[in-house]
């Protein structure tokens, strides 16, 4: 197994947490769906219960993404979290708004209230996903940083990598492209919460309007998914020369990487497929639960291939349109060779960690949530 497999290996792991992670995002969307699926307070009750027991999954698996790309490849993370800080500081923050409106936003005495609360989960929900979405489309649209790596024996000032535009991050949201993504990120996470309150919550009324939201947000998904990606296979993307390792522009970039990846290719289209399979089963006239599994896994395996394309066959992943020669790869800004390794061994126990998510997930949904346990003063509400 040499360095680039090694190097390959921990992208591919990076890109399969991206995908669990926007799958999990549904958790946010629902949070946007508070007031508009539920009308009264035991309705927004259950609908907070079920997301309750979920969003855990999403804030672990954010840190498990965050720490494994510190670990795989640090100059990305010093880089984008150090140069782009206001984004990612804004991201953490919301979501640290929504830990904290969990545990706190039923408990007696508390100086806030739940309406402030409940403000809380919606500000989480609209801007987490809205500029997590915006972050990951600068994987294809490039951001404006430049990095020296002389710099290191600078004793005064070490710093390897410097961001060239003064709003750290935030430009990214003005980018049209970036905004797309970002729009059809937060209409996905809407669409698989909708899916998960029809399978998750045993409730007619619940039901009937949660499926009206598939439709309504499934369709402005759509659009803003296939509009940013038309946009990034038509345009032009950052070729690394794997002679000399410079990057140069190269027509039809990532479109190319399709054709010349079909395996990942075939995935996209399966995932894409899944994906339509469950918005459009569940908008048939007998009732039908189990469209957040598949639209669940398409939303994986298209983001997962987004992902590769972003950073196999010869392509910078994170780049510099300020200055081509300092935008990243997956082999100039990895971890040395013996930390990849001792890493990989590590990784052969996810499986027994997915194995365990999987237990406590089929725990917490053995029964779906109504009104008689909502009512319930015996059980935890939050």
């Amino acid at each position: 197994m040499s360095y680039t497999f090694f190097q390959q290996y921990w992208w591919f792991l990076i890109s399969l947490l991206g995908g669990l992670l926007v799958f999990l995002l549904f958790v946010q969307g629902g949070q946007t769906l508070l007031s508009t699926i539920a009308k009264n307070e035991t309705e927004r009750k259950m609908l907070i219960n079920s997301l309750g027991r979920k969003w855990e999954y999403t804030f672990t698996t954010l840190v498990t993404f965050g720490g494994a790309f510190f670990a795989s490849f640090p100059l990305f993370y010093s880089t984008s979290f150090g140069g782009a800080y206001w984004v990612w500081i804004i991201i953490l923050a919301c979501f640290v708004l929504q830990a904290v409106s969990y545990e706190f936003r039923t408990k007696a005495g508390n100086l806030l209230g739940q309406r402030t609360y409940d403000t809380f989960l919606l500000i989480n929900g609209l801007l987490g996903t809205l500029l997590l979405g915006t972050a990951v489309a600068t994987f294809f649209t490039s951001s404006e940083f430049t990095i020296n790596k002389v710099n290191l024996t600078n004793p005064v000032m070490p710093v390897v990598s410097t961001w060239d535009n003064p709003l750290h991050g935030l430009e990214a949201a003005l980018n049209i492209r970036n905004l797309f993504l970002g729009l059809g990120v937060f209409f996905l996470a809407r669409t698989l919460a909708s899916l998960y309150f029809m399978n998750n919550i045993c409730d007619k009324t619940i039901f009937t309007r949660a499926r009206k939201q598939v439709l309504f947000n499934g369709i402005p998904f759509l659009l803003f998914f296939l509009s940013f990606l038309i946009w990034t296979l038509v345009s032009d993307g950052f070729a690394v020369n794997p002679g000399t390792g410079e990057i140069e522009m190269q027509a039809y970039k990532y479109l190319n990487n399709f054709l010349e990846m079909p395996i990942v290719l075939i995935v996209f289209l399966i995932g894409i497929v899944l994906l339509l399979f469950g918005l459009i089963r569940s908008q048939s006239k007998h009732p039908y639960t189990k469209g957040i599994w598949f639209a669940g896994t398409g939303t994986v395996l298209t983001v997962v291939c987004l992902f590769l394309i972003a950073g196999y066959n010869n392509t910078a992943y994170y780049p510099s349109v300020t200055n081509l020669d300092s935008s990243l790869t997956i082999y100039n800004s990895s971890s040395s060779e013996f930390t990849l390794k001792v890493m990989s061994v590590v990784s052969l126990f996810v499986p027994i960690v997915l194995a365990y998510i999987y237990y406590a997930w089929r725990s917490l949904d053995k029964k779906k949530i109504d009104k008689t346990e909502i009512e319930d003063k015996r059980n935890h509400v939050y």
